[in-house]
């Protein structure tokens, strides 16, 4: 068997059709991936939203080979190590909200997970009934089960459904009646969380709300002492044009979780950072007090390495003035493509661009327009991967304004071949 016959033979992808075809790549460089068969295709998305800086980043490499010298990993319950520290401190630094302390997990999934553990067991430690969880509709915050109750039900989870926990979900955030329904939520002397991804919500079809609203949602929950926590999986390290999303509104959060290009594509890694009011909670020495959560890999030296690297060229200049030139660049399209009759929305926000296309379905991760939009694009050597019927376009910081432009000519080009 060849390489691809052995890869629909024993590997199960996510998100696939059983035994369907995968393309096998050899190496990436840059913004491009490159195929055992020769093929240099574009990479448009940053490889799932991870990979910040290019493929094969020489600094994170060399960070990396650095580290093998001296340590790969070691346990994190009773031990630690200089990555760790050196991250730890760095993210403290850098987050929105003066956050104190920073748990590290595995990916966003667990990072959510994790949060929404240290905001449950704040109350309980404080003999509080506040169970009740808020959350938007539209959400997604990752595949474990905490992570999927507090997700729009239907779609990715409906097998699950019976097992998750019940949830207040709230209307999207695009009118002010959704806030006299926020404040109704928050109100019940048993509301005690409210978790949501800033600005936009990436899986929904990368949806964006303005600041203002989201600024107005957290102000009330902070006025009833409900524990927010915003999910910056997607948002974080750049994507908006500033570091963070939570940096556009004036109230931070109590607890921010981080995944995704926190290590520049390099390594999995998950962060949850909390500020001094969740780690103070847990200042104790009663063993049925303390955080009873962990992970085999947590801390990996080798991520740590790799997300120190990351952190270094994402807080460049260069690296600042490449998001900026994305930004421009991707609102010079937006007012070019808006005018098109195929395109009922389009919107960008830093160096994320997002287009719906029209059809005759809603629009849906699940739309029928997602395979074949898909497919054109790759048969153009770009890897876009279409939320249903929305197109959009996340690349690596690094990338040019030809290959941009590139892209965007596809876009256009297989935007006339819809019927």
């Amino acid at each position: 068997m060849n390489l691809s016959e052995k890869d629909k033979s024993f590997v199960w992808h996510p998100f696939d059709i059983y035994n369907s075809e995968n393309i096998i790549i050899k190496k990436g460089s840059g913004v491009y991936l490159h195929t055992k068969d020769g093929r240099k295709i574009l990479d448009g998305i940053s490889s799932w939203w991870v990979n910040l800086h290019g493929h094969r980043n020489t600094k994170i490499s060399k960070a990396i080979n650095k580290q093998l010298r001296y340590l790969e990993h070691v346990i994190f319950a009773g031990f630690s190590h200089e990555p760790a520290i050196k991250l730890a401190e760095s993210l403290c630094k850098i987050l929105p909200g003066e956050m104190q302390k920073i748990f590290f997990s595995d990916n966003g999934s667990t990072s959510t997970e994790i949060a929404l553990k240290m905001a449950f067991q704040y109350w309980h430690n404080k003999n509080a009934k506040k169970i009740k969880v808020m959350a938007l509709q539209g959400a997604y915050h990752g595949d474990t089960f905490g992570a999927m109750s507090v997700a729009e039900r239907g779609g990715f989870n409906v097998p699950f459904e019976p097992y998750l926990f019940d949830v207040v979900f709230i209307p999207f955030p695009d009118h002010d009646l959704v806030l006299d329904q926020f404040e109704v939520a928050c109100k019940s002397t048993d509301a005690g969380v409210f978790i949501y991804e800033p600005l936009v919500q990436g899986s929904a079809g990368m949806r964006m709300y303005e600041p203002k609203m989201l600024e107005k949602l957290i102000l009330i929950a902070k006025k009833y002492d409900v524990i927010c926590i915003a999910d910056e999986v997607m948002t974080g390290f750049g994507r908006t044009n500033k570091l963070f999303a939570s940096e556009f509104c004036q109230t931070k959060p109590d607890i921010i979780c981080l995944s995704k290009g926190i290590t520049g594509g390099y390594f999995p890694l998950g962060a949850t950072a909390v500020n001094t009011r969740i780690a103070e909670s847990f200042a104790t020495k009663q063993i049925d007090k303390i955080f009873l959560h962990g992970h085999s890999y947590t801390a990996n030296p080798l991520a740590c390495a790799a997300a120190n690297a990351s952190l270094e060229i994402l807080l460049s200049s260069e690296s600042t003035q490449n998001r900026l030139k994305i930004s421009e660049n991707h609102i010079a399209f937006v007012e070019k493509i808006k005018g098109n009759p195929k395109i009922k929305n389009a919107k960008t926000l830093g160096t994320i661009l997002a287009l719906e296309v029209k059809n005759d379905t809603d629009t849906s991760y699940f739309n029928n327009l997602r395979e074949f939009l898909y497919t054109e694009f790759l048969k153009r050597d770009i890897l876009l991967r279409p939320l249903g019927n929305v197109i959009y376009v996340l690349p690596p910081y690094i990338i040019s304004e030809n290959q941009l432009n590139r892209i965007y000519a596809a876009i256009e080009e297989v935007l006339n071949l819809i019927e």
